[in-house]
């Protein structure tokens, strides 16, 4: 068929980049003391970015998980089948140690470089990071069992993607799932019904139904059961040390939004065995312990989403032209991107900072209750992110070629995932309120600005006078929360951005001078470098 005209005005493809150019990324990565991963984590931001790693994340999406309940003689094998991207993806995340490396690692600095990694090769695709994820997160928790840590630690922590069933202590290195919620509690897991029942021998035989079951394809899942003593927390294995299958049985897979590369399942334990992870009746403490580094994934997963947005949303406005000029230099889109880039710096920078707390036992006070402020924010705010930067695009963002609708259906998973807005909110008031200590650390940091900018010191003064009043507390929970989380931003911000950014962020954020939408920032603000740092 003959061109009927020429296009002149359409946006290049965007590939073959280094998704680690990101100034605030590299510029945490030195600031927490990780520098000497900034080699790989532009080899990751590479592959990231190139047409291969692009080409992985889009197949293993349109392609999603298939469960297999029965062979073809009718025996339950209760397996997923994957597209062989997914296996890819897997396997550069976990030879680059995004799983539980860290926890192996004495380097300082291993948890703040293996965040960067996080932010940068999500941006791939998010799907295959849950277990990775979970992974990451099963090690703190399985400590409490020292005997089991010292089996399943260093083959969780290999670098060795090793798929298939398998008695575990034979394969080369691990994956975790999770397996917490039922049908009748969400997240009130202390409502769980499923039974586990001391076999006499050490182990437990565990009889109930899991209503969410992360990464069901896992080697091993920590999970949560009531025993004599009450709830408790377990270590379940596909298969036993003896080579049989563990009756744990793959119900369904969960048909969801979005994140359709990994499955998610309900599942059912029919006499499995399973072992006690802590003791008996401190289930919900011990399984904290993998929750507290899971959300700090969430955090950097909906980070990732924003980088990625404001990369593509700037990239199109800098090649498409509209009414005579370009997008990107005409005021009102130039007040969009800038405003979704300072929302994108803030996330970064805070998320670094909380990495570089994982790495210092001395912060663990700060840690837990900036980690659950930040949980709540950043992932609240990724949505309204996502939808922003499709409509930069135009009717080009809402169509799949644009790669947009991928991150707009993610985004929301990273709020819900390990407790939607109210736990988080709430937990951060427990946190105030059993760790007064906490606050303190909080308070501690936030007056590391002090007298720096005006507007966020009279914004620290404002929060005191909201933390102290008491009443209605649990009413006010999500806006008290939003203001800890953007008084942090913008210490953060003010200590270490450049000039524009933690200015305009002062401004909109905390000053008051700001609309409801992006792209509401004052008059003044210099948007044209803003923007450019999102420019790659």
């Amino acid at each position: 068929m003959p061109d009927t005209h020429e296009v002149l005005n359409q946006v290049p493809r965007l590939v073959d980049y280094d998704v680690a150019e990101d100034a605030a990324l590299l510029a945490g990565l030195r600031r927490e003391g990780a520098a000497w991963a900034e080699d790989e984590v532009h080899e990751l931001g590479r592959l990231a970015g190139s047409a291969k790693g692009q080409e992985w994340g889009r197949v293993a999406n349109e392609n999603p998980p298939k469960l297999l309940t029965h062979d073809r003689y009718g025996h339950r094998i209760d397996e997923v089948e994957f597209h062989p991207y997914w296996h890819e993806l897997m396997n550069v995340a976990v030879s680059h140690g995004l799983h539980a490396a860290p926890w192996r690692d004495d380097r300082a600095g291993a948890h703040v470089a293996r965040a960067a990694k996080v932010l940068v090769w999500n941006q791939a695709e998010g799907g295959h990071v849950c277990p990775i994820s979970m992974t990451y997160a099963a090690v703190p928790a399985l400590r409490f069992n020292p005997e089991l840590a010292a089996v399943y630690e260093p083959l969780l922590a290999s670098r060795e993607y090793d798929f298939g069933l398998r008695v575990p202590t034979t394969k080369r290195g691990l994956i975790a799932g999770m397996s917490m919620t039922e049908k009748q509690g969400g997240s009130d897991v202390r409502a769980n019904t499923t039974t586990a029942t001391p076999s006499g021998d050490g182990s437990y035989t565990l009889t109930g139904h899991k209503w969410f079951t992360s990464a069901p394809m896992s080697d091993v899942f920590l999970t949560l059961a009531q025993a004599p003593g009450g709830l408790s927390c377990f270590l379940l294995p596909r298969v036993l040390p003896d080579g049989s299958r563990n009756r744990i049985f793959l119900q369904r897979l969960k048909d969801k939004l979005g994140n359709k590369s990994n499955a998610s399942s309900e599942i059912e334990y029919d006499g499995a065995v399973g072992w006690l992870v802590g003791e008996e009746g401190r289930g919900v403490p011990t399984i904290i312990e993998m929750v507290n580094n899971t959300r700090l994934d969430c955090v950097l997963g909906t980070t990732s989403l924003m980088r990625q947005g404001v990369v593509y949303a700037t990239h199109h406005a800098a090649h498409r032209r509209a009414f005579g000029e370009r997008l990107i230099d005409q005021p009102a889109m130039a007040n969009v991107l800038a405003d979704l880039v300072v929302e994108s710096e803030a996330a970064t920078t805070v998320a670094m900072r909380l990495a570089g707390a994982t790495d210092d036992p001395a912060q663990a006070e700060f840690r837990r209750l900036a980690l659950a402020v930040t949980k709540y924010w950043v992932c609240k705010r990724g949505p309204a992110h996502s939808a922003e930067a499709l409509e930069c695009l135009g009717g080009n963002g809402y169509v799949e070629d644009s790669g947009m609708p991928r991150l707009y259906r993610e985004a929301p998973l990273l709020s819900i995932w390990e407790g939607s807005g109210n736990v988080a909110a709430l937990d951060a008031l427990r946190a105030m309120g059993k760790q007064p200590e906490t606050v303190e650390a909080f308070f501690a940091e936030l007056d590391l600005a002090a007298g720096a900018d005006a507007r966020l010191d009279d914004a620290i003064a404002r929060l005191h006078k909201e933390m102290s009043d008491l009443d209605d507390i649990q009413f006010r929970a999500r806006r008290l929360v939003e203001m800890m989380a953007l008084t942090l931003q913008g210490s953060l911000l003010v200590r270490f951005a450049p000039k524009a950014v933690a200015d305009a962020f002062c401004a909109s954020r905390l000053g008051g001078d700001w609309g409801i939408a992006f792209g509401t920032l004052p008059a003044g603000t210099d948007t044209a470098a803003i923007v450019e740092r999102a420019r790659v």
